[in-house]
């Protein structure tokens, strides 16, 4: 009888004991994990309580945390992957090219214009023409379009249509007319208004001249701004990306982040970074960098020291090949160069976070001459400062890249895209430092993986795909453009991971499938370690998780 009532009581605390380990909310067994964690680097089983990850490992280690209400999800052997973390988009105006005139794969000059005049028939008059992310390079000729080409097609529509790097623009007569831009007006600094042999205008507007055609386009409504975003977290989720870091935000675009937060419908997490011309705005606050919470947080300024590539305005040392009085531009922000300085120092001072912008060898060399005087004005700290894009670097810059800690905020998409016409503009040494990723690696500096979107797309696949192979998308380098600059596949995913939560100062809460992280995780069809490495652009999401919810599943029409 004795033995019975202790065999009675230890049965009793077995269970007190189980209950008193809360069950998961979400477990997911028969996965091929790849955590991201150097420590425990592979798993088979993920258990999720809250929005949090509480275990990682076997089938049984997860099963020990199953409870009646405990929803279960077989992967089947499928490749479970920490959520994509892109480090550099333009998430609203992605949204917004999600609906517009389609004109980046039109072939010739007659099929963009074709386009344009199809979408003013669809319009009501009146109704600007925007977005369309244009390319020339693939045309025959590879020749920049003028209003001419559209002007008869949209009589009563003003277009504004952008090159897709997003540093130029070509504007319709009426465009022009409305935002005044005649032979007589000059180039503002830091832009150029696009000339025939005449002096007019020929429609194609670079840089800062942009802005003289951009500030009489009426801003989108509540109503329209709120659909875009919707739009724009919808095709997130369906490509794994859980969470964004906007660059140059809008107030307005950070303010419907904000309307669906509070509505629980937020289903990308996003670090908004609004130009550094706001840097009193932000200063006056007092946030400091990453303030908010999981889902939004801001505290990062963005600047641009120059131009890009695509649009000649990339600022160099030396000129461009095809345009020997070409050196590029250094952008509005950088006239003159201690404007930018100063708005740095105000920014550092507050505690915010410095997202630079630049892209030809001497824009770089500039911001890494201000980024140094920063730091011996302010002494060190962990400012996690940061060069957007940084594409053509000079040889010398490399190692200071390293010194200053700076992150190299990069997105591989635009090296294989570029890779097909940038030597006949800089040349074949200056091409070889352009987005030399094992050369970052191999200096210490840490990479974190974007798009760029919507000047690239936004699948993570295709960065994965480019890091991976740097096959051009012409076909003509399946070897690799730069082959000595290709990362393995898990340097790549460390990247678009840890690496852009880390540009975030968010490596302790997500980047990896770790206990204790948020649960941000996606499914995907094939396993990437296996694969062909140029079957990789062709791997799908099956399902994509943010804090533990399932806010994409292919398998629901």
């Amino acid at each position: 009888m004795k033995n019975f009532f202790a065999l009675f009581f230890l049965g009793l605390a077995g269970l007190a004991f189980c209950q008193s380990q809360p069950s998961a909310d979400l477990i997911i067994t028969n996965a091929k994990v790849w955590t991201v964690d150097p420590a425990h680097p592979t798993a088979q089983a993920v258990a999720v309580l809250g929005d949090r990850i509480v275990a990682v490992g076997s089938n049984s280690d997860a099963e020990a945390w199953r409870g009646r209400a405990t929803k279960v999800i077989d992967a089947g052997g499928k490749l479970l992957l920490p959520g994509f973390n892109d480090a550099h988009v333009h998430f609203v105006s992605g949204g917004m090219q999600l609906d517009s005139v389609q004109l980046n794969d039109a072939t010739s000059a007659q099929k963009f214009a074709r386009r344009i005049g199809e979408r003013a028939r669809q319009i009501p008059k009146g109704q600007w023409i925007l977005n369309g992310t244009w390319d020339e390079t693939k045309w025959t000729p590879a020749t920049l379009p003028t209003r001419e080409l559209i002007d008869a097609l949209t009589p009563d529509n003003p277009v504004l249509v952008s090159r897709y790097d997003g540093h130029m623009v070509l504007a319709n007569s009426l465009a022009l007319r409305l935002a005044g831009i005649t032979a007589q007006t000059p180039d503002p600094p830091g832009g150029v208004i696009v000339r025939d042999a005449q002096g007019n205008p020929t429609g194609a507007l670079k840089d800062a001249a942009m802005d003289m055609a951009m500030k009489v386009v009426p801003p989108p409504s509540h109503d329209q701004l709120m659909q875009v975003v919707k739009r724009a977290l919808a095709h997130a989720a369906s490509l794994g990306v859980t969470s964004v870091q906007h660059m140059d935000a809008d107030y307005a675009d950070i303010a419907i982040y904000a309307e669906l937060r509070e509505r629980g419908e937020l289903t990308t997490r996003i670090y908004a970074a609004p130009l550094i011309q706001q840097v009193d705005d932000e200063a006056k606050l007092g946030i400091r960098h990453a303030f908010g919470d999981s889902y939004l947080r801001i505290g990062a300024l963005k600047g641009f020291a120059d131009g890009s590539l695509g649009s000649s305005t990339a600022y160099f040392f030396e000129p461009f090949l095809n345009q020997p009085n070409n050196h590029g531009l250094l952008s509005d922000a950088m006239h003159p160069v201690s404007l930018m300085r100063e708005r740095m120092m105000k920014a550092d001072e507050a505690g915010l976070q410095l997202c630079i912008h630049a892209i030809g060898d001497q824009g770089i060399s500039i911001i890494l001459d201000l980024f140094t005087d920063v730091v011996k004005a302010h002494g060190q700290a962990d400012r996690r400062l940061r060069i957007e894009h940084a594409q053509h670097m000079a040889e010398k810059d490399f190692d200071r890249f390293a010194k200053l800690h700076v992150i190299a905020s990069v997105q591989p998409y635009h090296a294989i895209d570029d890779g097909r016409w940038a030597e006949g503009r800089i040349g074949h040494d200056r091409a070889s430092r352009t987005y030399a990723f094992r050369t970052f690696l191999n200096h210490g500096v840490r990479l974190a993986f974007g798009t760029d979107w919507e000047v690239a797309p936004l699948n993570p696949m295709f960065g994965l795909y480019a890091a991976v192979t740097r096959a051009t998308l012409d076909g003509k380098n399946p070897a690799g453009w730069f082959p000595e600059q290709k990362l393995t596949l898990a340097e790549s995913l460390e990247a678009y991971t840890m690496g852009s939560a880390y540009a975030e100062f968010q490596e302790k809460e997500k980047g990896s499938i770790t206990p204790g992280k948020l649960a941000d995780m996606v499914l995907v069809s094939d396993d990437l370690f296996t694969i062909a490495p140029e079957k990789i652009r062709d791997v799908k999401v099956l399902k994509t998780f943010v804090g533990g919810k399932l806010v994409w599943d292919a398998s629901t029409p």
